[in-house]
């Protein structure tokens, strides 16, 4: 079959060259989407792409622009050693406070200073999965558009809202809505089936390796941990630990229905 790009030299495939690299993503302000299973939820998402390549081995649906791409070469270019198929260039997601819903008992995560785009894209997941309001970063942090964080997501990256923040503006808008602040601490006294989690909530995680910094602690209103054996473990997955926490409020304020 003939194809519409043959050559690495070709513009599109030099873009998506650099589109690897965080401050090209940014600069441009977009993210590429590889393998169909995550494209069809973007577009289920309501998201459009700027592009889409395929290689042509398999006859998929597409929206909006698409060329064929030699297969070798598409490989080449995918963050995986193959591509799956497809690579599609999307627009960047709003990562602003501003684009969450003000429900009356809202169920946030927030994440702090964590280090890898799988755990945050894990906790994307786990938050789809509780029903969350919305995750919120802060600190510093992996960049949401991330290859990593895209695969592992799922798919929930592109229906979970998500804010990339900072300490003062979300501790101003979560006090605006009356949203109280649970960290959670391996130190703490008060177990998380013991917290209230009901009402408006912010569960804040921090990175495995370095916790809840001070100003995280400071502006908690309680503190909160998950019990475990000490002599087998010293800390648990900053993704795990969450999604014991957001299935522990979801437990009390018993918010998902079965279907």
């Amino acid at each position: 079959m003939g194809y519409d790009i043959t050559s690495p030299g070709n513009d599109r495939i030099k873009r998506l060259v650099r589109l690897g690299q965080r401050r090209h993503r940014d600069a441009e302000g977009v993210f590429v989407v590889e393998g169909e299973r995550l494209y069809r939820r973007a577009l289920a998402a309501g998201l459009t792409p700027e592009l889409t390549l395929v290689d042509g081995r398999t006859v998929i649906d597409t929206t909006g622009p698409t060329l064929t791409v030699e297969p070798a070469l598409l490989d080449k270019v995918s963050y995986r050693q193959r591509s799956q198929g497809l690579v599609a260039i999307f627009p960047q997601l709003e990562t602003g406070l501003h684009t969450f819903a003000d429900p009356s008992d809202p169920l946030l995560l927030v994440t702090e200073n964590i280090e890898k785009p799988g755990n945050l894209g894990a906790m994307l997941r786990t938050a789809a999965a509780a029903g969350v309001t919305g995750l919120v970063t802060v600190g510093g942090t992996v960049d949401p558009h991330n290859p990593n964080v895209v695969r592992s997501s799922t798919g929930a990256l592109f229906t979970v809202p998500l804010a990339v923040s900072d300490w003062g503006e979300f501790e101003t808008w979560a006090r605006a809505r009356g949203i109280r602040v649970i960290g959670a601490a391996p130190c703490a006294p008060t177990p998380v089936w013991d917290t209230d989690l009901t009402g408006g909530v912010a569960v804040v995680i921090g990175s495995e390796g370095l916790g809840l910094s001070e100003r995280a602690t400071t502006l908690a209103d309680a503190l909160t941990a998950i019990p475990q054996a000490k002599d087998r473990v010293d800390s648990l997955n900053v993704s795990v630990a969450g999604a014991v926490i957001l299935f522990e409020a979801v437990r009390q304020r018993r918010s998902i229905t079965r279907r």
